[in-house]
């Protein structure tokens, strides 16, 4: 799951530098994110992984590192597949 939202991170969050370099726990705002990435970066994991993030997810904590990122997706495809 890292490698996969890593590969989103690298296509759409436009970071100055090269996700690999950051660790799972960097902050991808500190880094250079926009909120207007974060938003093109939540549409490519809600396609990649077949989940919508609900209202109270979409938060600037959602999306501020990997760890953080995929805690939400742990969650959401947990429920999905209730």
């Amino acid at each position: 799951m890292e490698d996969q939202i890593r590969g989103i991170l690298s296509e759409h969050a436009r970071l100055p530098m090269a996700v690999e370099t950051l660790s799972d726990d960097a902050d991808l705002y500190q880094a250079g994110m926009t909120s207007h990435a974060s938003v093109s970066v939540m549409l490519a994991l809600e396609d990649t992984f077949d989940v919508e993030f609900p209202e109270r997810l979409l938060r600037k904590s959602t999306f501020e590192s990997v760890t953080a990122i995929k805690a939400a997706l742990t969650e959401l495809t947990a429920e999905a597949v209730r």
